[in-house]
């Protein structure tokens, strides 16, 4: 399908306009949903928003949260005060292949909306993370789940994948990382409503939380020279099973397999800590 229709998502296809007006419908929907039909409390809203709008030129953001249902994003974005129906402000999104790109029509629209196809089980080096990686070189906005799936349990933050890490440490400039943890979506959308399936339209008068966390700041250059020397006395990384990963070269350093896996690992562990503190947070609050 023509690499998933990688020019429906460039900014100049037919002059933006089909973009603009998915994201005007997409965002129109999703106000209505958080704001009218439901109820959504936010905190630390201001420090998204800021960001969003006006961090430094250049300087990527990369906001990461739990998945609680299909419709976590554009949901997410639907608060009162925050841009959703701006095509240029709009983050870019890390979708799964099997549910948004089924189809032409599909791919076609999720394109629009500035959606990135990932196939579940290809690893953290398929082709398309190099379109989520070419997204933070140029300075953007990219959002991911990276436990990598839906789950509706009232439970501790998964562990994460590796692909959001990986992205942190192969970007040009290490982007604003922007740590969030959200709730009742999942009842606003339940995977089993009737027949174990989901209802054909979001459901009321649900109390929705996001809790934003404190932007948090990687120094990538000294995590990656501890992660060598690291690597290289630990058993666990060095034996691991290789799964072919190319050596990586940046910061004058050489990063083999095992070095990115404990560097990944070590990533994924603090951003996954602080999302489980935001997610103790709302529900003590």
């Amino acid at each position: 399908m023509g690499r998933k229709m990688e020019w429906a998502g460039k900014e100049k296809h037919m002059r933006g306009i089909p973009r603009k007006l998915v994201f005007l419908a997409v965002g129109a929907f999703a106000k209505a949903v958080a704001t009218l039909l439901n109820t959504t409390s936010v905190h630390n809203a201001d420090t998204l928003i800021r960001l969003v709008r006006s961090r430094p030129p250049g300087i990527p953001l990369l906001t990461v949260s739990n998945h609680m249902s299909t419709l976590d994003d554009p949901l997410l974005w639907g608060f009162k005060g925050f841009p959703s129906l701006d095509a240029n402000l709009a983050r870019w999104v890390l979708s799964a292949e099997d549910i948004c790109f089924k189809n032409y029509a599909l791919t076609y629209f999720f394109r629009l909306g500035k959606c990135i196809p990932i196939t579940r089980g290809a690893g953290i080096y398929q082709e398309h993370m190099n379109e989520a990686l070419q997204c933070l070189n140029n300075g953007a906005w990219l959002h991911t789940f990276p436990e990598g799936k839906v789950s509706q349990e009232d439970a501790p933050i998964r562990r994460l994948k590796w692909g959001t890490a990986s992205l942190i440490v192969r970007a040009h400039v290490t982007p604003i990382v922007l740590p969030m943890v959200h709730s009742a979506f999942e009842e606003v959308m339940p995977e089993k409503f009737f027949l174990d399936r989901r209802p054909p339209f979001p459901l009321c008068n649900k109390k929705i939380k996001i809790m934003i966390g404190q932007p948090l700041e990687f120094d990538i250059p000294k995590m990656r020279q501890v992660a060598i020397s690291k690597s290289r006395g630990d058993h666990l990384f060095s034996s691991t099973t290789s799964r072919g990963w190319p050596v990586i070269s940046s910061h004058g350093l050489d990063l083999d397999e095992a070095a990115q896996r404990c560097l990944y690992s070590t990533i994924s562990q603090q951003i996954q800590t602080v999302m489980e503190e935001l997610r103790s947070l709302a529900k003590s609050s």
